[in-house]
């Protein structure tokens, strides 16, 4: 479409990303942003506007809060995807998440939040796309995520002989983790990601096991507050998200297993919850048909195959914010599942219309974008959709369906 001439949308309906709907509805853009939104009797035309005609859907851009662009996400080994890795040169991760990036965005994904890449990788293409160099997403990226040593993103894979640098990030005790958030800063993250509980397989009955001790959770928070960054965590159990909660994380990511009274501390302090259903369930399906796969490993998948739902139920009921994170690229294939996310919601009880907000202003909102909601003065950030998502959700699933637009100008 010609640059700089105002666009004017007509569509049978209009979902505005915060719960509304208007049918016979009109969207007019000019010079990257919603200058008008209503019913198509009520927007003048400007006699220059190029009219787009559809008896679709039009909706915000979508966003995946949870993602890592460091790798395509080959199912297998996550120990082989971090040798594999290592071969690459920074450049070439870059080079190639850019292409991972360009595949959200085709898929109607207009924003991305990258919570963990080797050295400044995913900081640098966020850059790229910004200086317009390269086409993409808007991304916040967290830069390295902060483990203690050993943890979670700092797991012993290496030989005894091999020391790779800007790989992983691991800090020790409060003041190792002020350093690190600082050090993450300094490179340009936009957002700290930490790993405060995490997985356990040798227990019957537990599932998860603290990393970080609450201090360390403390003193990484108060950091990154101080210079106006969110923290997200990975965590699992009641007790992991309730210190994660109690100390300042602001995104729970995963979060199975939770309870009652934590999601009323949750409730009390403002937390995201990010459930990130689609790794979940894709990871435990794989496992559970492995005959190659111990059981103390499959038992944790079907024990947070389950807890997932009853996390995910709860959550709802207490109207705690929920955004949409696939975790593509850790064994699941990025610019794939993200509609997923939503499809999985709508099967955990939520409305097509709710997840289509859990996944525009709901995640907007956690990223600070002026995007995910069809309003005057936001970004014209949008997805044109062959079909009704409100009937069936997995519509957006389907690329042939989409014509995704990004700061008012579509992507193809």
């Amino acid at each position: 479409m010609e640059v700089g001439r105002p666009l004017l949308i007509r569509a049978n309906r209009l979902v505005d990303g915060t719960g509304d709907v208007q049918e016979r509805a009109a969207l007019l853009i000019h010079a990257g942003r919603i200058v008008a939104v209503g019913r198509q009797a009520d927007i003048s035309i400007p006699d220059e506007a190029i009219i787009l005609e559809t008896d679709g859907t039009v909706l915000p851009g979508l966003c995946d809060v949870h993602v890592h662009l460091r790798a395509p996400g080959i199912a297998g080994d996550g120990a082989a995807e971090e040798m594999a890795m290592a071969r690459l040169s920074f450049a070439e991760i870059a080079l190639r998440a850019a292409k991972l990036a360009h595949d959200s965005l085709r898929a109607g994904f207009t924003a991305l939040r990258d919570v963990g890449a080797p050295g400044g990788t995913i900081i640098d293409l966020r850059r790229a796309i910004e200086a317009g160099h390269v086409q993409g997403p808007h991304i916040r990226a967290a830069g390295m995520g902060l483990s203690v040593t050993g943890g979670h993103m700092d797991a012993p894979v290496w030989a005894d002989h091999v020391a790779p640098k800007s790989m992983t990030a691991p800090c020790d005790g409060p003041e190792g983790f002020r350093k690190g958030v600082r050090e993450q800063l300094k490179r340009g993250a936009d957002l700290i990601k930490l790993n405060t509980w995490v997985s356990r397989h040798d227990s019957p009955d537990i599932f998860w096991r603290r990393e970080m001790t609450e201090p360390e959770i403390a003193a990484a928070c108060d950091e990154a507050h101080a210079q106006g960054v969110h923290v997200a965590a990975h965590v699992y159990g009641p007790e992991g998200v309730a210190a994660s909660v109690r100390n300042g994380v602001d995104s729970i990511e995963h979060g199975h297993w939770l309870d009652e009274p934590t999601v009323e501390l949750m409730v009390k302090h403002g937390t995201t919850y990010v459930p990130t259903l689609t790794v979940n369930e894709v990871h435990a399906r794989t496992a559970l048909a492995d005959p190659a796969i111990p059981e103390r490993f499959k038992r944790w998948h079907r024990e947070s195959s389950a807890a997932k739902w009853r996390s995910l139920e709860l959550v709802r009921k207490a109207g705690l914010r929920v955004c949409t994170g696939t975790d593509s690229g850790f064994q699941i294939e990025n610019g794939k599942w993200g509609a997923h996310e939503l499809e999985l919601l709508v099967h955990g009880g939520f409305t097509p219309l709710e997840a289509i907000t859990c996944a525009t202003a709901n995640s907007a909102d956690l990223l600070g974008l002026e995007a995910g909601r069809l309003r005057p003065g936001k970004l014209a950030d949008l997805l044109l959709v062959s079909g009704n998502p409100l009937d069936d959700i997995s519509v957006l699933s389907d690329r042939q369906r989409l014509r995704v637009f990004k700061g008012g100008t579509e992507i193809h």
